[in-house]
């Protein structure tokens, strides 16, 4: 491949022997998926790089010519695309590999709920709805400085979403909100924030926004916001004896809606 990329000194030119390395011989544990060209690997460049990179092998079966392969190297390695990002954000909880036109996950195991939406985590379905509730997850926790991974209220009972509900529905939200941000001035901007997290976290994807709703309801300080319900997931904590706890999650998801 790389004598035959021609003079183009913006690529980045790669081995096969490395790439074998690095994907561990294109073993199938290390495939994320397979497209027109071929399949794609998962891999890891060598120490002392490091870089963990994708590495996609062009099939002989492939219905698509060398040529079209070669220039899809060179667009992708020329474009920052807007697939292409630099996550700040990495942990959420799981990591999959979705075909394109999937629906609904080939499992329902669930690696931590906490920025799962509840119909991914109980039914392993997902849409752009799901990602609305992640969205209101990191919301809520970027107002309270708060992650939603602990226990909260005087019981140590609630997530941070049953409790930041609780605050809510008890008017007494002010009480959650990051010292950073309390300030009187803000208040106003902060107590919609927290409204708009907790409709984004709804138990129905219906009943959540859309992303272009949501940005609406931020920016705009004439729209009026529905009424969030409880959320769907709560945290509780039982105790056997003095010496002794166990943290239980319950979850309650309606059918027929």
């Amino acid at each position: 491949m790389t004598g035959m990329l021609g003079d183009n000194s913006d690529l980045p030119r790669f081995s096969f022997e490395m790439l074998a390395i690095a994907t561990n011989d294109f073993i199938i544990l290390n495939q994320l998926g397979q497209g027109g060209f071929g399949s794609v690997y998962k891999g890891i460049l060598p120490s002392p790089d490091g870089r963990v990179i994708a590495v996609k092998r062009l099939s002989v079966t492939s219905g698509q010519g060398f040529q079209e392969f070669k220039n899809e190297v060179i667009v992708i390695s020329k474009l920052q695309h807007r697939n292409l990002l630099n996550p700040k954000i990495s942990d959420f909880g799981m990591a999959r590999i979705f075909g394109g036109n999937e629906l609904q996950a080939n499992t329902v195991r669930v690696v931590g709920t906490y920025y799962m939406s509840p119909e991914y985590a109980m039914q392993g379905k997902f849409s752009e709805m799901s990602d609305v509730f992640s969205f209101g997850v990191l919301l809520l926790e970027m107002v309270t400085g708060k992650k939603n991974t602990s226990f909260y209220d005087y019981e140590k009972s609630l997530s941070l979403l049953g409790y930041t509900w609780k605050l809510w529905k008890d008017e007494r939200v002010e009480e959650i909100v990051h010292p950073d941000l309390s300030e009187p001035c803000f208040l106003t901007e902060i107590l919609r924030c927290v409204q708009v997290g907790l409709l984004c976290v709804q138990d129905f994807s219906d009943d959540r926004p859309t992303m272009s709703s949501v940005i609406s309801m931020l920016t705009s300080e004439t729209a009026t916001l529905p009424t969030p319900k409880k959320p769907v997931f709560s945290q509780t904590k039982i105790s056997s004896d003095p010496d002794s706890s166990q943290n239980k999650l319950t979850a309650s998801l309606s059918q027929g809606r």
